[in-house]
């Protein structure tokens, strides 16, 4: 019985397992949207907000927590000046997951795990949709 046990194991070992987290939040967070499966994803979610909050929190000993985790030095300071700033005002949920499609591979559902407001993002919708409605007319 798994009882009180949280978190999904995914296959893999307690070292792998925490590798693998700590890569894909590096990944997400210098990219800014990743596609991977729903239970990684899910998973990541939680590990993701935390960054997001210790960037906020923008002191010495939460930037020594992020490096800790993080795999990149060049990923915290994006955390701590950019990412931080955009979500200043955001109690929480920083990230949202979108269903894509499913592996050739495996049949594995895919999806796509992307921060709330990315600067590039923002324009591309606006742009489109007046291309969408022209065109429907």
């Amino acid at each position: 019985m798994r009882h009180r046990k949280k978190g999904r194991q995914l296959g893999r070992q307690t070292k792998h397992r925490w590798a693998l987290f700590r890569s894909l939040v590096t990944s997400l967070l210098d990219h800014e949207r990743i596609e991977t499966t729903e239970a990684k994803a899910k998973e990541v979610r939680g590990f993701t907000e935390r960054m997001i909050t210790l960037g906020k929190e923008g002191t010495l000993p939460a930037r020594r927590r992020a490096l800790g985790f993080l795999r990149s030095k060049a990923v915290v300071s994006k955390l701590f000046s950019d990412v931080a700033a955009r979500f200043k005002d955001r109690p929480g949920g920083y990230t949202r997951i979108i269903k894509t499609r499913r592996r050739i591979g495996d049949a594995a559902e895919l999806v796509a795990i992307e921060l709330v407001t990315r600067p590039d993002a923002a324009p591309a919708k606006k742009a489109a949709a007046p291309a969408a409605t022209a065109s429907a007319s």
